[in-house]
């Protein structure tokens, strides 16, 4: 919980607590300092406006047996710690050091009691996605109950050593211009991974990240069993300024597939762009992703080439939740055909019916000689009413050398190849290369000046999943 909680306990009704004390918080969607009478009792820190008695709390901080707390540093503020939780980073700051540290003191030993002792979890409650105007009206799509908490969740990451979610935050932390935490972009990471939902026994939560190969432009996604991503993503947009319209198009879409999983994602370059949308990574006809996007040129000429090559199915479908048209609606889809290399002829025969450039013939040669036996390529497609917006080919599995290789051909000016800056990242998020590497190509003003058009090499990461047990 990190907003207001006026059903929370009145201060006086705590009792003895662990620890208490004023100390000066920052907030989360406005980060602003204020600061607040903190009370830690049991597995919260609960805080308010006053010492008094009678005083209800504006907000906890929940603790978790992964819970970490630590000092750092903030600009124009002293002695700063921050509480991780897998939700969020909650920086605070106290009047001196030694309250500091005893804060620190006092947090890591009531996390210690968790590690010993396990929370029980809450009876589960039915979900059902509600939009909420400023009336406070407005019901969608209604959702299975849940089937647990989020207390009892056990963490799966390919390292075994973090949560899928730390490590995003991790690999966060190796991009400058994702790391700076008075930046727009910092901001709009935050409010999207703390509309994550946990885990429930129903099925995991998984987490992706894909990143361009001069590390200017990052992709960010998330899925899971709709029936506990669902309020959660209709909030984030809500929350973002996404248009009704918009998430009328989500459950409307959502109503015709009905999909097992569904997911968020955001985009983000070093120019400060930010995007954010929807996705159901399930196999779904091609005719009910048709019905995701809007009517166009682009998108006949799509129906076009699946009826010219037989393609029924696709992989997953989603669309962004912009607040400006045009809105984009991406479909991926198997590369048909009786081998690899036969896949690339038919992929390339896509960019050029479709309108886009050839790929380079640097990385179109090394696209040649690295697709192997056994491979299956992708291809997303990303269509707007007005045309088409960008197109990829996936090759699956890259070998280190041909990350390097391809790293190489990114030349231009203020997006050369930063391959050392990959390993790096490649490292925090605990993964010893990418799961696909993407030939992309993003048309002529749909870059907005915040996003690099033209030909791009982009490396996508499966980072792990979490799994209540």
């Amino acid at each position: 919980m990190q907003s207001p909680n006026k059903d929370g306990p009145q201060l006086g009704s705590l009792g003895t607590p662990e620890k208490d004390g004023w100390l000066t918080k920052r907030g989360g969607k406005v980060q602003s300092w204020k600061k607040r009478w903190c009370v830690l009792k049991g597995r919260s820190i609960w805080y308010y406006k006053t010492n008094k008695s009678d005083c209800l709390p504006q907000g906890s901080i929940d603790l978790e047996p992964t819970t970490t707390v630590s000092t750092t540093t903030v600009k124009k503020r002293n002695s700063v710690f921050v509480v991780v939780t897998e939700r969020r980073h909650f920086y605070i700051s106290a009047d001196s050091d030694s309250i500091r540290d005893s804060w620190i003191q006092a947090i890591t030993s009531a996390v210690e009691k968790l590690e010993a002792k396990p929370a029980s979890t809450p009876a589960p409650k039915p979900v059902e996605a509600t939009k909420t105007s400023e009336n406070g009206t407005g019901a969608t799509t209604a959702a299975p109950p849940t089937s647990g908490g989020a207390n009892a969740v056990v963490r799966a990451a390919p390292t075994g050593a973090r949560s899928a979610r730390a490590q995003l935050a991790n690999a966060k932390s190796t991009v400058p211009f994702v790391a700076q935490e008075d930046s727009k972009v910092f901001e709009f990471w935050q409010i999207w991974s703390e509309s994550i939902p946990p885990a429930d026994k129903s099925g995991p939560v998984e987490f992706y990240v894909s990143i361009s190969a001069s590390m200017q432009k990052l992709n960010w996604r998330t899925a899971g069993p709709q029936h506990i991503f669902i309020q959660k993503m209709v909030d984030f947009f809500w929350g973002v300024g996404a248009p009704e319209s918009e998430i009328d198009k989500l459950n409307d879409v959502g109503a015709s597939i009905n999909p097992v999983k569904i997911g968020s994602w955001i985009d983000m370059s070093a120019k400060g762009g930010m995007d954010g949308g929807w996705y159901f990574p399930v196999e779904v006809t091609v005719q009910q992703a048709f019905e995701a996007a809007d009517d166009g040129q682009a998108i006949s000429k799509v129906r076009e080439w699946c009826a010219k090559h037989a393609v029924e199915n696709c992989l997953s479908v989603g669309r962004d939740m912009g607040a400006a048209p045009p809105r984009q609606t991406e479909i991926q889809l198997r590369v048909p055909g009786a081998n690899p290399q036969d896949q690339v002829r038919i992929a390339l025969e896509a960019f050029d019916m479709f309108g886009f450039p050839k790929i380079p013939d640097n990385a179109l040669k090394i696209l040649h000689d690295t697709v192997t036996t056994g491979d299956q390529l992708r291809l997303s497609i990303i269509t707007a009413s007005d045309g088409f917006v960008r197109i990829g080919v996936l090759v699956p599995q890259p070998s280190a050398e041909t990350v390097s290789a391809l790293c190489n051909t990114c030349t231009e000016p203020g997006f050369a190849g930063n391959h050392a800056g990959l390993l790096k990242f490649e490292g925090a998020l605990g993964v010893s290369g990418p799961s696909y590497v993407e030939y992309q190509y993003l048309m002529k003003n749909f870059g907005y000046s915040v996003y690099k058009e033209g030909f791009d090499i982009i490396f996508h990461y499966d980072v792990g999943s979490e799994i209540e047990q």
